[in-house]
């Protein structure tokens, strides 16, 4: 390796280590005011949270890598022409494409690099984090109850009230419980006034102290029909004092935190996964849909509806279906298929969801497929806009280099999650909608390489001068000979 190779990258790697750190610390930083709320205050031991922390750095690693690229490269390139080195380095016979062919190598390898992590290390620390994410906001339940919602963290109940208060935020205002351990419903309601909740230190029970409420219960058997219910009785009943005794065993135990519930989440797969995940589940949206397609062909007769040969036609029968039958026998028939067509309507709005839902999840298994590859080459895109633009703007240092790089990923990152949502919703195809923003920026990065190469600025004010100057002297010459 050259000397003049080895500077160029000692003035890229300098830059490059310090912003890719300070990137990761933010974004970490970010990532963990976010689930503050949900972890503080229950007795979590520091070493779960050093955990918790480390699967962060590990999932913001991919993020913060171009991020670092694109702002060291502006900032090293700038350095340099800031510093009139670039103009030595010209004088030499030496062209921009020599200078950023070592770190083009060093970027390339660095795109291998992210790959290599997206697909690896990225789905471990994603299914580590996550899930000790949910196993910590169980912790203590009582205090991740939400006044003015219905919490369901419990399982078992739904709880809502109107306000928590005292010095442990163990005080409930007006509660409203709904025990949902049978199973059939929401068919016993409790409300008070006022609620305590309280747990001794050890105990695998929490228990809620009502005050000053009402108690409903339906009686409802299993296999009873829908249009049964009213018919059944119930229970009411008022009381001054009302405990209830709630298992918490689940939430209490310190090795449940390691525990991992769900792992067939999108971002905990690597790519061989993804693939062979959405061909299962392309294979089962589409017999739902041959399923839902064939119980709509049977519930509207469809099958019957076939065309007579000509040598079979009564000729008696009017062609008209409706002209053979009297005026009680047409409404009777016209009612019917009224009604056969709105249940047929009705079963198919409700279904929209489910065709909606299933669809998207297959989309967004079909987006992190190709989003994993196209994300790693944002590296190389972002460089060959960061590293031009640094020759253009001539300035070093973390001033006018940060808020380019800033709100050039701002723009990388809107247009991605607008791919993301687009393909989500099967607006574009999930290949589009994850290559979108590479697509986009590609051009400006190879537009800027090429300027940077001449020599030319970012956008020449005075070409635009000239030609509105020649079409404002072509305008007067004309008037001119008109006279």
């Amino acid at each position: 390796m050259k000397i003049f190779d080895k500077y160029i990258l000692k003035s890229f790697l300098q830059p490059f280590l310090a912003t890719f750190f300070v990137v990761l610390f933010v974004l970490v930083m970010q990532a963990l005011w976010l689930a503050f709320d949900e972890i503080a205050g229950k007795g979590i031991d520091i070493f779960f949270i050093l955990k918790f922390l480390g699967y962060l750095a590990l999932i913001l690693t991919p993020t913060a890598l171009p991020i670092g690229i694109l702002l060291s490269s502006i900032m090293a390139l700038g350095t340099l022409a800031e510093n009139y080195e670039f103009a030595a380095i010209k004088s030499a016979g030496i062209s921009l494409k020599r200078v950023i062919r070592p770190l083009v190598i060093l970027v390339v390898l660095l795109s291998g690099l992210n790959f290599v992590f997206l697909n690896n290390i990225y789905p471990w620390a994603t299914l580590k984090q996550k899930n000790l994410y949910l196993n910590m906001k169980k912790k203590k339940p009582a205090l991740a109850l939400v006044p003015g919602a219905f919490n369901t963290e419990i399982p078992g109940f739904s709880i809502k009230f109107d306000e928590k208060y005292g010095e442990e935020k163990n005080l409930l205002k007006n509660v409203q419980i709904a025990d949902l351990n049978a199973n059939k419903g929401k068919i016993k309601v409790i409300t008070a006034e006022k609620g305590t909740i309280s747990t001794e230190e050890g105990s695998k029970y929490m228990t809620l102290t009502l005050e000053n409420g009402n108690y409903y219960e339906e009686h409802l058997n299993r296999v009873m029909m829908p249009q049964d219910r009213s018919r059944m009785p119930a229970s009411k009943a008022s009381f001054k004092t009302y405990t209830i005794n709630i298992d918490i065993s689940s939430f209490s135990d310190d090795n449940s935190l390691d525990d991992e519930k769900i792992k067939e989440h999108h971002g905990m797969l690597s790519i061989i996964q993804l693939d062979s995940i959405s061909k299962i589940n392309k294979i089962e949206y589409d017999t739902y849909t041959h399923n839902r397609a064939e119980i709509f062909y049977n519930t509207i007769y469809a099958k019957k509806l076939f065309k007579y040969p000509d040598s079979v036609l009564n000729k008696k029968l009017a062609p008209e279906i409706l002209d053979n039958f009297n005026q009680r026998n047409k409404s009777t028939i016209l009612n019917e298929s009224v009604q056969i067509l709105n249940r047929t309507i009705d079963r198919n709005k409700y279904q929209i969801k489910d065709f909606k839902d299933k669809r998207k999840i297959l989309n967004l298994y079909d987006f992190e497929f190709y989003y994993r590859i196209s994300f790693s080459l944002a590296c190389l895109v972002l460089f060959f806009i960061g590293a031009p633009l640094g020759s253009i703007i001539r300035k070093g240092g973390f001033g006018l280099p940060l808020i380019m790089a800033i709100t050039i990923f701002v723009i990388y990152f809107f247009i991605s999650q607008l791919g993301r949502n687009l393909s989500e919703e099967s607006a574009i195809s999930a290949i589009l909608g994850s290559w979108l923003s590479t697509l986009i920026l590609l051009p400006f990065g190879l537009l800027l390489t090429r300027r940077a190469t001449k020599g030319m600025g970012i956008f020449n004010i005075d070409v635009l001068f000239n030609k509105i100057q020649k079409i404002f002297n072509k305008l007067i010459h004309r008037k001119i000979s008109i006279k």
